[in-house]
Protein backbone atom coordinates (compact mmCIF):
# COMPACT_ATOMS: atom_id res chain seq x y z
CA UNK A 1 0.00 0.00 0.00
CA UNK A 2 1.49 3.54 -0.59
CA UNK A 3 0.07 5.90 1.39
CA UNK A 4 -0.33 9.61 0.13
CA UNK A 5 -0.38 12.57 2.38
CA UNK A 6 -0.86 15.85 1.57
CA UNK A 7 0.77 18.60 3.76
CA UNK A 8 2.74 21.72 3.39
CA UNK A 9 -0.26 24.21 3.50
CA UNK A 10 -0.50 24.10 7.59
CA UNK A 11 -1.71 20.75 8.73
CA UNK A 12 1.23 18.51 10.45
CA UNK A 13 2.05 15.36 8.87
CA UNK A 14 -0.19 12.95 11.41
CA UNK A 15 2.12 10.37 13.22
CA UNK A 16 -0.10 7.56 12.80
CA UNK A 17 0.56 8.04 8.66
CA UNK A 18 4.09 7.11 8.78
CA UNK A 19 3.92 4.69 11.56
CA UNK A 20 5.12 1.34 10.13
CA UNK A 21 6.32 2.55 7.09
CA UNK A 22 9.68 1.37 5.43
CA UNK A 23 9.97 4.43 2.74
CA UNK A 24 9.30 8.05 2.61
CA UNK A 25 9.08 9.81 -0.47
CA UNK A 26 8.85 13.59 -0.91
CA UNK A 27 10.19 16.77 -0.90
CA UNK A 28 13.57 17.79 0.50
CA UNK A 29 11.28 20.53 2.97
CA UNK A 30 8.00 17.87 3.58
CA UNK A 31 10.76 15.32 5.12
CA UNK A 32 12.66 17.62 6.77
CA UNK A 33 9.24 18.61 8.54
CA UNK A 34 8.47 14.92 10.05
CA UNK A 35 9.86 12.65 12.31
CA UNK A 36 10.80 9.54 10.80
CA UNK A 37 10.99 6.16 12.26
CA UNK A 38 14.27 4.23 12.44
CA UNK A 39 15.46 2.95 9.82
CA UNK A 40 12.99 4.14 7.54
CA UNK A 41 14.61 4.91 4.33
CA UNK A 42 13.87 8.66 2.81
CA UNK A 43 14.38 9.45 -0.68
CA UNK A 44 14.08 13.43 -1.94
CA UNK A 45 12.20 13.81 -4.75
CA UNK A 46 13.83 15.17 -7.44
CA UNK A 47 14.02 13.51 -10.93
CA UNK A 48 10.59 11.69 -10.94
CA UNK A 49 11.23 8.09 -12.49
CA UNK A 50 14.29 6.74 -10.43
CA UNK A 51 11.25 7.67 -7.16
CA UNK A 52 8.65 5.71 -9.09
CA UNK A 53 11.30 2.60 -9.67
CA UNK A 54 12.48 2.83 -6.04
CA UNK A 55 8.72 3.23 -4.86
CA UNK A 56 7.94 -0.01 -7.01
CA UNK A 57 10.83 -2.35 -5.32
CA UNK A 58 9.60 -1.91 -2.52
CA UNK A 59 5.44 -2.33 -3.56
CA UNK A 60 5.93 -5.40 -5.15
CA UNK A 61 7.22 -6.64 -2.10
CA UNK A 62 4.52 -5.36 -0.21
CA UNK A 63 6.26 -3.00 1.89
CA UNK A 64 4.55 -0.16 3.48
CA UNK A 65 5.50 3.34 1.61
CA UNK A 66 4.66 6.79 2.29
CA UNK A 67 4.82 9.80 0.17
CA UNK A 68 4.40 13.39 1.49
CA UNK A 69 3.00 15.89 -1.04
CA UNK A 70 1.73 19.59 -1.22
CA UNK A 71 -1.67 20.03 -0.25
CA UNK A 72 -4.28 18.39 -1.83
CA UNK A 73 -2.13 15.75 -3.71
CA UNK A 74 -5.12 14.40 -6.03
CA UNK A 75 -5.35 18.44 -7.67
CA UNK A 76 -2.54 18.82 -10.07
CA UNK A 77 -0.41 16.67 -7.62
CA UNK A 78 1.38 13.19 -7.21
CA UNK A 79 -1.29 10.82 -7.05
CA UNK A 80 -2.09 10.95 -11.15
CA UNK A 81 1.17 9.45 -11.92
CA UNK A 82 1.16 7.07 -8.66
CA UNK A 83 -3.03 5.78 -9.86
CA UNK A 84 -1.42 5.30 -13.45
CA UNK A 85 1.72 3.48 -12.62
CA UNK A 86 0.35 1.22 -9.48
CA UNK A 87 -3.04 1.58 -9.43
CA UNK A 88 -5.49 3.52 -8.01
CA UNK A 89 -6.25 0.66 -5.57
CA UNK A 90 -3.47 0.50 -4.06
CA UNK A 91 -3.38 4.13 -2.89
CA UNK A 92 -4.60 5.35 0.71
CA UNK A 93 -4.70 8.97 -0.40
CA UNK A 94 -4.61 11.71 3.10
CA UNK A 95 -5.89 14.86 1.17
CA UNK A 96 -4.47 18.19 2.61
CA UNK A 97 -5.54 21.49 1.92
CA UNK A 98 -4.68 22.46 -1.65
CA UNK A 99 -2.72 25.88 -2.16
CA UNK A 100 -5.60 26.92 -4.46
CA UNK A 101 -7.72 26.77 -1.24
CA UNK A 102 -5.51 28.24 1.38
CA UNK A 103 -5.12 31.32 -0.86
CA UNK A 104 -8.08 31.95 -1.70
CA UNK A 105 -8.72 31.43 2.43
CA UNK A 106 -6.50 34.43 2.86
CA UNK A 107 -7.83 36.63 0.81
CA UNK A 108 -11.29 35.93 2.40
CA UNK A 109 -13.02 35.16 -1.07
CA UNK A 110 -14.85 31.80 -2.29
CA UNK A 111 -13.01 29.85 -5.29
CA UNK A 112 -16.38 27.69 -6.14
CA UNK A 113 -16.36 29.94 -9.55
CA UNK A 114 -12.33 30.40 -10.13
CA UNK A 115 -10.50 28.75 -12.71
CA UNK A 116 -7.31 27.13 -12.03
CA UNK A 117 -4.80 26.53 -14.58
CA UNK A 118 -1.46 25.10 -13.96
CA UNK A 119 2.12 26.39 -15.73
CA UNK A 120 4.30 23.82 -13.76
CA UNK A 121 6.24 22.44 -16.43
CA UNK A 122 4.32 23.73 -18.95
CA UNK A 123 3.07 27.16 -21.46
CA UNK A 124 2.76 30.28 -19.45
CA UNK A 125 0.91 31.50 -22.23
CA UNK A 126 -2.74 29.40 -21.53
CA UNK A 127 -2.60 30.81 -18.03
CA UNK A 128 -2.03 34.00 -19.32
CA UNK A 129 -5.27 33.83 -21.80
CA UNK A 130 -7.14 32.53 -19.21
CA UNK A 131 -6.10 35.24 -16.28
CA UNK A 132 -7.26 37.66 -19.91
CA UNK A 133 -10.34 36.16 -20.23
CA UNK A 134 -11.57 35.23 -16.55
CA UNK A 135 -12.16 37.54 -13.54
CA UNK A 136 -10.88 34.89 -11.06
CA UNK A 137 -7.48 33.02 -11.74
CA UNK A 138 -5.45 30.75 -9.78
CA UNK A 139 -2.11 29.58 -11.55
CA UNK A 140 -0.02 26.95 -10.11
CA UNK A 141 3.31 28.40 -11.03
CA UNK A 142 6.93 26.62 -11.28
CA UNK A 143 10.33 27.25 -12.81
CA UNK A 144 10.21 30.40 -15.49
CA UNK A 145 6.32 30.48 -15.17
CA UNK A 146 6.33 32.65 -12.01
CA UNK A 147 4.55 35.67 -10.61
CA UNK A 148 7.85 37.86 -12.47
CA UNK A 149 6.71 36.06 -15.88
CA UNK A 150 3.43 36.38 -15.35
CA UNK A 151 3.19 40.30 -14.62
CA UNK A 152 5.06 40.65 -17.45
CA UNK A 153 3.10 38.97 -19.88
CA UNK A 154 -0.17 40.11 -18.62
CA UNK A 155 1.11 44.07 -18.74
CA UNK A 156 -0.35 46.28 -21.17
CA UNK A 157 -2.95 43.24 -22.14
CA UNK A 158 -5.40 43.57 -19.21
CA UNK A 159 -6.13 47.04 -17.31
CA UNK A 160 -8.24 45.36 -14.31
CA UNK A 161 -5.98 42.84 -12.68
CA UNK A 162 -4.65 42.48 -9.26
CA UNK A 163 -1.86 39.52 -8.41
CA UNK A 164 -2.06 38.05 -5.19
CA UNK A 165 1.24 36.41 -4.90
CA UNK A 166 1.15 33.54 -1.74
CA UNK A 167 4.52 32.25 -0.78
CA UNK A 168 5.22 29.49 1.79
CA UNK A 169 1.52 28.61 2.43
CA UNK A 170 0.98 27.40 5.86
CA UNK A 171 5.22 28.20 7.03
CA UNK A 172 6.43 30.66 9.51
CA UNK A 173 7.92 32.81 6.14
CA UNK A 174 4.25 32.84 5.05
CA UNK A 175 3.52 35.91 2.69
CA UNK A 176 0.81 37.20 0.88
CA UNK A 177 0.94 39.71 -1.14
CA UNK A 178 -1.54 41.90 -3.68
CA UNK A 179 0.35 43.36 -6.75
CA UNK A 180 0.05 44.97 -10.07
CA UNK A 181 1.50 43.49 -12.85
CA UNK A 182 4.21 45.55 -13.01
CA UNK A 183 5.70 45.53 -9.61
CA UNK A 184 4.86 41.35 -10.04
CA UNK A 185 6.92 41.82 -12.97
CA UNK A 186 9.75 44.09 -11.69
CA UNK A 187 10.60 41.54 -8.62
CA UNK A 188 12.63 38.27 -7.86
CA UNK A 189 10.02 36.17 -5.56
CA UNK A 190 12.53 33.14 -4.91
CA UNK A 191 11.36 29.92 -4.80
CA UNK A 192 8.62 29.82 -2.47
CA UNK A 193 5.97 30.43 -4.37
CA UNK A 194 2.53 28.38 -3.63
CA UNK A 195 0.14 29.54 -6.20
CA UNK A 196 -0.65 33.50 -7.94
CA UNK A 197 -4.48 34.38 -7.98
CA UNK A 198 -5.22 36.50 -10.83
CA UNK A 199 -8.19 38.80 -9.78
CA UNK A 200 -10.09 41.65 -11.45
CA UNK A 201 -11.40 42.48 -7.75
CA UNK A 202 -14.38 44.56 -8.74
CA UNK A 203 -16.20 40.98 -10.40
CA UNK A 204 -14.17 38.81 -7.54
CA UNK A 205 -17.51 37.69 -5.38
CA UNK A 206 -19.16 36.77 -8.99
CA UNK A 207 -22.93 34.91 -8.59
CA UNK A 208 -23.86 32.36 -7.25
CA UNK A 209 -22.71 28.94 -8.99
CA UNK A 210 -24.74 25.52 -9.05
CA UNK A 211 -21.31 23.93 -10.77
CA UNK A 212 -18.15 24.57 -9.60
CA UNK A 213 -15.33 26.04 -12.41
CA UNK A 214 -15.40 28.12 -15.43
CA UNK A 215 -18.85 28.67 -16.85
CA UNK A 216 -19.60 25.86 -19.55
CA UNK A 217 -19.96 28.42 -22.28
CA UNK A 218 -22.63 30.61 -23.41
CA UNK A 219 -26.39 29.32 -23.81
CA UNK A 220 -27.17 30.93 -27.10
CA UNK A 221 -24.28 32.42 -29.55
CA UNK A 222 -24.56 34.28 -33.09
CA UNK A 223 -26.92 36.68 -31.10
CA UNK A 224 -29.03 39.20 -33.31
CA UNK A 225 -27.56 42.39 -34.55
CA UNK A 226 -29.81 44.35 -32.38
CA UNK A 227 -27.87 42.99 -29.26
CA UNK A 228 -24.84 45.04 -30.53
CA UNK A 229 -24.18 48.68 -30.75
CA UNK A 230 -23.15 49.47 -34.32
CA UNK A 231 -23.26 51.91 -36.94
CA UNK A 232 -25.08 52.22 -40.14
CA UNK A 233 -25.52 48.26 -39.99
CA UNK A 234 -21.80 47.62 -40.12
CA UNK A 235 -21.75 44.59 -38.34
CA UNK A 236 -21.31 41.30 -39.06
CA UNK A 237 -24.64 39.60 -39.68
CA UNK A 238 -25.80 36.64 -37.42
CA UNK A 239 -25.94 33.41 -39.93
CA UNK A 240 -21.92 34.75 -41.26
CA UNK A 241 -21.17 34.66 -37.65
CA UNK A 242 -22.15 31.64 -36.75
CA UNK A 243 -20.28 29.99 -39.21
CA UNK A 244 -17.48 32.37 -38.29
CA UNK A 245 -17.66 31.36 -34.63
CA UNK A 246 -17.87 27.29 -35.82
CA UNK A 247 -14.60 27.84 -38.30
CA UNK A 248 -12.61 29.54 -35.44
CA UNK A 249 -13.49 27.53 -32.26
CA UNK A 250 -12.67 30.27 -29.49
CA UNK A 251 -12.40 28.61 -26.27
CA UNK A 252 -10.60 28.69 -23.04
CA UNK A 253 -6.67 29.40 -23.11
CA UNK A 254 -7.28 30.59 -26.47
CA UNK A 255 -6.10 34.02 -27.82
CA UNK A 256 -8.59 35.37 -30.94
CA UNK A 257 -7.30 38.18 -32.88
CA UNK A 258 -10.85 39.89 -34.30
CA UNK A 259 -9.00 42.27 -37.06
CA UNK A 260 -11.20 45.09 -38.89
CA UNK A 261 -13.23 44.56 -35.84
CA UNK A 262 -16.17 47.10 -36.21
CA UNK A 263 -18.88 46.59 -33.58
CA UNK A 264 -16.73 43.79 -32.03
CA UNK A 265 -19.52 41.39 -32.31
CA UNK A 266 -17.48 38.29 -33.40
CA UNK A 267 -14.72 39.49 -30.75
CA UNK A 268 -17.40 39.66 -28.00
CA UNK A 269 -18.98 36.22 -28.82
CA UNK A 270 -15.54 34.19 -28.60
CA UNK A 271 -15.18 35.68 -25.32
CA UNK A 272 -18.32 34.57 -24.34
CA UNK A 273 -16.93 31.12 -25.14
CA UNK A 274 -14.24 31.85 -22.99
CA UNK A 275 -10.97 32.80 -25.18
CA UNK A 276 -9.01 35.99 -24.50
CA UNK A 277 -9.60 38.45 -27.16
CA UNK A 278 -7.96 41.53 -28.97
CA UNK A 279 -10.11 43.13 -31.15
CA UNK A 280 -7.85 45.52 -33.74
CA UNK A 281 -10.07 48.57 -35.61
CA UNK A 282 -8.25 51.41 -37.32
CA UNK A 283 -11.43 54.23 -36.03
CA UNK A 284 -11.39 55.32 -32.68
CA UNK A 285 -15.19 55.62 -32.48
CA UNK A 286 -14.69 52.06 -33.47
CA UNK A 287 -12.75 51.43 -30.51
CA UNK A 288 -15.01 52.95 -28.24
CA UNK A 289 -18.13 50.54 -29.57
CA UNK A 290 -15.84 47.61 -28.57
CA UNK A 291 -15.76 48.68 -25.31
CA UNK A 292 -18.87 49.58 -25.18
CA UNK A 293 -20.30 46.05 -26.68
CA UNK A 294 -17.65 43.95 -24.10
CA UNK A 295 -19.30 45.81 -21.25
CA UNK A 296 -22.74 44.96 -21.93
CA UNK A 297 -22.20 41.38 -22.67
CA UNK A 298 -19.82 40.89 -19.25
CA UNK A 299 -16.45 40.62 -21.13
CA UNK A 300 -12.87 41.22 -21.63
CA UNK A 301 -11.67 42.18 -24.80
CA UNK A 302 -8.97 44.53 -25.44
CA UNK A 303 -9.52 47.03 -28.23
CA UNK A 304 -6.68 48.00 -29.82
CA UNK A 305 -6.65 51.01 -32.53
CA UNK A 306 -4.78 50.72 -35.50
CA UNK A 307 -4.45 49.67 -38.96
CA UNK A 308 -3.54 46.57 -40.13
CA UNK A 309 -1.52 44.86 -40.81
CA UNK A 310 1.34 47.71 -39.27
CA UNK A 311 -0.28 47.27 -35.71
CA UNK A 312 -0.70 43.39 -35.35
CA UNK A 313 3.13 43.14 -35.13
CA UNK A 314 3.14 44.50 -31.00
CA UNK A 315 0.50 41.85 -30.52
CA UNK A 316 1.02 38.21 -29.33
CA UNK A 317 0.81 35.48 -31.61
CA UNK A 318 -3.12 34.21 -31.49
CA UNK A 319 -4.64 30.74 -31.81
CA UNK A 320 -7.26 32.04 -34.41
CA UNK A 321 -8.08 35.49 -36.33
CA UNK A 322 -11.46 36.90 -37.89
CA UNK A 323 -10.82 38.97 -40.11
CA UNK A 324 -13.62 41.16 -41.15
CA UNK A 325 -12.31 43.98 -43.27
CA UNK A 326 -9.59 45.25 -45.26
CA UNK A 327 -9.86 46.91 -48.31
CA UNK A 328 -7.25 46.67 -50.59
CA UNK A 329 -4.96 45.80 -47.88
CA UNK A 330 -6.88 42.47 -47.28
CA UNK A 331 -4.33 39.87 -48.87
CA UNK A 332 -1.41 41.75 -47.14
CA UNK A 333 -3.44 41.25 -43.55
CA UNK A 334 -4.55 37.86 -44.34
CA UNK A 335 -1.02 37.12 -45.29
CA UNK A 336 0.60 38.56 -41.89
CA UNK A 337 -2.27 36.84 -40.26
CA UNK A 338 -1.83 33.81 -41.24
CA UNK A 339 1.91 33.39 -40.67
CA UNK A 340 1.04 34.01 -36.96
CA UNK A 341 -1.89 31.90 -36.06
CA UNK A 342 -1.38 28.77 -34.63
CA UNK A 343 -5.03 27.11 -35.76
CA UNK A 344 -6.89 28.56 -38.36
CA UNK A 345 -7.84 32.06 -39.98
CA UNK A 346 -11.58 33.18 -41.00
CA UNK A 347 -12.24 35.73 -43.44
CA UNK A 348 -15.81 37.30 -44.57
CA UNK A 349 -15.42 39.11 -47.60
CA UNK A 350 -18.37 40.58 -49.79
CA UNK A 351 -16.50 41.13 -53.02
CA UNK A 352 -16.31 38.28 -55.39
CA UNK A 353 -12.92 39.73 -57.14
CA UNK A 354 -11.00 39.77 -53.82
CA UNK A 355 -11.63 35.97 -53.16
CA UNK A 356 -8.80 34.28 -55.15
CA UNK A 357 -6.07 36.79 -53.59
CA UNK A 358 -7.23 35.68 -50.14
CA UNK A 359 -6.99 32.10 -50.79
CA UNK A 360 -3.96 32.58 -52.57
CA UNK A 361 -2.60 34.22 -48.70
CA UNK A 362 -3.95 31.34 -47.13
CA UNK A 363 -1.77 28.37 -48.98
CA UNK A 364 0.98 30.48 -49.64
CA UNK A 365 0.86 30.22 -45.88
CA UNK A 366 0.70 26.64 -45.31
CA UNK A 367 -2.98 26.93 -44.44
CA UNK A 368 -5.39 24.05 -45.63
CA UNK A 369 -8.38 26.58 -47.39
CA UNK A 370 -11.92 25.80 -47.83
CA UNK A 371 -15.27 28.39 -48.00
CA UNK A 372 -18.71 29.04 -48.65
CA UNK A 373 -20.78 31.83 -50.55
CA UNK A 374 -23.41 32.33 -47.13
CA UNK A 375 -27.40 33.54 -48.82
CA UNK A 376 -29.88 33.75 -46.62
CA UNK A 377 -33.21 35.09 -46.51
CA UNK A 378 -35.09 36.73 -43.54
CA UNK A 379 -38.89 36.16 -42.50
CA UNK A 380 -39.99 39.79 -42.59
CA UNK A 381 -43.60 41.28 -42.05
CA UNK A 382 -45.84 42.81 -44.31
CA UNK A 383 -49.07 44.57 -43.33
CA UNK A 384 -52.14 42.29 -43.13
CA UNK A 385 -50.31 39.38 -41.35
CA UNK A 386 -48.40 37.96 -43.67
CA UNK A 387 -45.01 37.51 -44.01
CA UNK A 388 -41.94 38.01 -46.79
CA UNK A 389 -38.40 37.08 -47.45
CA UNK A 390 -36.12 39.30 -47.27
CA UNK A 391 -32.62 38.63 -48.83
CA UNK A 392 -28.97 39.34 -46.61
CA UNK A 393 -26.43 40.65 -48.77
CA UNK A 394 -24.07 37.65 -49.77
CA UNK A 395 -21.05 36.73 -48.02
CA UNK A 396 -18.08 34.98 -48.89
CA UNK A 397 -16.76 33.20 -45.73
CA UNK A 398 -13.04 31.70 -46.54
CA UNK A 399 -10.92 30.03 -43.79
CA UNK A 400 -7.79 28.27 -43.39
CA UNK A 401 -6.29 25.53 -41.21
CA UNK A 402 -3.17 24.93 -40.60
CA UNK A 403 -2.35 21.38 -41.20
CA UNK A 404 -0.85 19.26 -37.70
CA UNK A 405 2.69 19.08 -37.71
CA UNK A 406 4.05 15.44 -38.57
CA UNK A 407 4.54 14.35 -34.34
CA UNK A 408 0.85 15.44 -34.30
CA UNK A 409 -2.20 13.02 -34.23
CA UNK A 410 -0.16 9.93 -34.30
CA UNK A 411 -1.25 7.41 -32.43
CA UNK A 412 0.95 4.71 -30.56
Amino acid sequence: MITVVGTGTGAPVPAEALAGAELVVGGRRHLDAVRLPEGVERVVLGALGPALDTIEEYVVKGRPVVVLASGDPGFFGIVRVLAERFGAERLDVRAGVSSVAAAFARVGLPWDDAVVVSAHGRDLRTAVNVCRARPKVAVLTGPGAGPAELGAALLHRTDSRVLVVASALGSAEERVERVPPAEAAARDWGPSVSVVLCLDEARALGAVRTVAGAPAGPAGWALDEGEFAHRDSMITKFEVRALALARLGPRLGDLVWDVGSGSGSVAVECARFGAAVTAIEQTRDGVGRIRANALAHGVDVRAVHGAAPTVLSDLDDPDAVFIGGGGHELPAIVTACARRARRTVVVALAALDRVPAVRAALTGAGFACDGVLLQSSRLAPLPGDVTRLAATNPVFLLWGVRPPAPSEGVSH
